[in-house]
């Protein structure tokens, strides 16, 4: 290869990652947690699967303006976990805007970490299920920065007392509550 087109590559490579993290600076927000848990237990896969309603989040950029979120988890054939985020762009009634993705298992975290892709083969997102109820009715989600957190329901309207446990639960594992966004359906 050429000195020229050597330097061309890498100067495609180098504006790629700096742009790339300059992406990812501009959508964190405040660290509300920062002394994220290990996740408390181990999660089953095939009970995990299957449809989940946002009811709280910690504001990020990707989600901004997002209400009646939801995500569908599966499992493929190939191992990995198939991701379908949806939301409604700007209100409950809202255009729909989806984010497809997968995610693979992390080795010795009893399926309770994963890592998530939206971006083709890298692997860049880490998605922890810190806690959830044991019938898996509700889940807890963060990641180890503490800046990130999510608040999943099987209903897009859990009863209150549902709701309770899910906000006892994510203080309990050191969260700011104050940052949590709730999430309208």
């Amino acid at each position: 290869m050429s000195l020229k087109r050597t330097s061309f590559v890498l100067l495609i490579a180098a504006t790629s990652i700096a742009t790339l993290s300059a992406c990812a600076t501009l959508q964190r927000g405040p660290v509300g947690n920062s002394a994220v848990p290990q996740p408390a237990k181990a999660v089953d896969l095939n009970r995990y699967a299957g449809l989940w309603y946002e009811i709280g989040r910690y504001e990020n950029g990707f989600e901004r303006g997002c209400e009646a979120v939801t995500a569908e988890y599966g499992l493929r054939d190939d191992g990995l976990v198939s991701v379908l985020n949806t939301c409604r762009q700007g209100g409950v009634d809202g255009p729909v805007k989806t984010a497809q993705g997968r995610a693979k298992v992390v080795v010795g975290a009893d399926n309770a970490k994963l890592k998530v892709s939206f971006f083709g083969p890298f692997y860049l997102g880490d998605y922890w299920v810190l806690d959830r109820a044991d019938d898996y009715s509700w889940s807890i989600v963060g990641e180890p920065s503490g800046r990130y957190l999510w608040l999943l329901s099987r209903a897009a309207q859990p009863p209150a007392q549902t709701r309770a446990t899910i906000l006892e639960h994510t203080k309990a594992l050191g969260y700011d509550l104050s940052l949590v966004r709730e999430t309208r359906h």
